[in-house]
C-alpha cells in the first residue's frame, strides 16, 4: 500500500534543506505540492526550492526569515548535525555551538513561526536523533542537545495545543552524503540494524508527512531507526 499526501496551497519551511535529510524532506513536500522554502547558511549547488540565507542560531536572521512568509503551514525544525567531538581535549565553545544549533536554533524558530503556525493551524516537525535517547560517547553535546529538543517537543505542544501541533521524528543511523565520510564511513553499518539497512531521507520525510498532516497527532516520538541496534550480546551469543 502507498500512502500518499496533498499538501497543495500549504506552505513548508525546512531549516538546513540544501543537503542530506533536510533535502529529502523538502523535496517529499515539494512532491506533494507543498511550497516550499528552504533556508541554511549557504546556498544549495542547485536550485530546487525558494532558498533564504539564514543562520537559524542567530536571533535576528530567523526573524527576517519569518517576516517573508504570508502564511506558514509546516517547519520541519532539521537543521544541526555535530562533528565527532570527546568531551576531553576539545574547548568548550564547541560544545556550547553544537547545543545552540541543535537545540537553542530549533526553539528560536518554533517561537518566531509561532503566530503564522497558529494562523493556519500548522505545525512543527523536530528532527530528533536517537543519540537522544540512548549513549552517544565522542558526541555528549549532540546527545544531550537532542534529547533537550525532544522534550522542547513535547512542551511546546502542551504548551501551544491546539492551535499548534508539535512532534518529533527520532531518526537512528541515517544514509546521507556526510555520513560516508563523517562518523560512520564505510563499516557496513546496515547489518548491525533489525530493518538490515540505514535510514534514507525518503524514510525521515515520509514520518514527517505524516506528522505535519493535519490531525490530533501531538506531542509524539515516532522512531525512525530500523528497530534500533542490534546489541553486541547478540552477536557474542550467536557467534560465541
Amino acid at each position: 500500500m502507498t500512502v500518499t499526501y496533498d499538501y497543495t496551497g500549504r506552505s513548508v519551511l525546512v531549516t538546513g534543506g540544501t543537503k542530506g535529510i533536510g533535502l529529502g524532506v523538502a523535496r517529499a513536500f515539494a512532491r506533494a505540492g507543498a511550497d516550499v522554502t528552504v533556508c541554511a547558511r549557504h546556498p544549495p549547488e542547485r536550485a530546487e526550492f525558494r532558498f533564504v540565507p539564514a543562520d537559524v542560531r542567530v536571533p535576528e536572521d530567523v526573524e527576517r526569515l519569518m517576516a517573508g512568509f504570508g502564511r506558514l503551514d509546516v517547519v520541519v525544525n532539521n537543521a544541526g548535525g555535530s562533528p565527532y567531538a570527546p568531551l576531553a581535549g576539545t574547548s568548550p565553545r564547541l560544545h556550547a555551538r553544537v547545543i545552540e544549533l541543535n537545540l537553542t536554533a530549533p526553539l528560536l524558530v518554533a517561537q518566531y513561526a509561532r503566530p503564522l503556525l497558529a494562523a493556519a493551524r500548522g505545525a512543527v516537525v523536530m528532527i530528533g536523533s536517537v543519540s537522544g535517547v540512548r549513549p552517544s560517547p565522542g558526541t555528549s553535546a549532540y546527545g544531550a542537545a537532542k534529547a533537550g529538543l525532544h522534550h522542547l517537543a513535547r512542551c511546546l505542544a502542551a504548551e501551544w495545543a491546539p492551535e499548534v501541533r508539535v512532534n518529533t521524528v527520532v531518526v537512528g543511523l541515517a544514509a546521507t552524503e556526510t555520513a560516508a565520510t563523517g562518523h560512520y564511513g564505510d563499516q557496513g553499518l546496515g547489518a548491525a540494524i533489525p530493518a538490515g539497512r540505514l535510514a534514507t531521507p525518503a524514510d525521515v520525510a515520509q514520518a514527517c508527512l505524516w506528522l505535519a498532516a493535519p490531525g490530533y497527532v501531538t506531542g509524539a516520538e515516532v522512531r525512525v531507526d530500523g528497530g534500533g541496534e542490534t546489541p553486541l550480546w547478540r552477536h557474542l551469543a550467536e557467534n560465541g
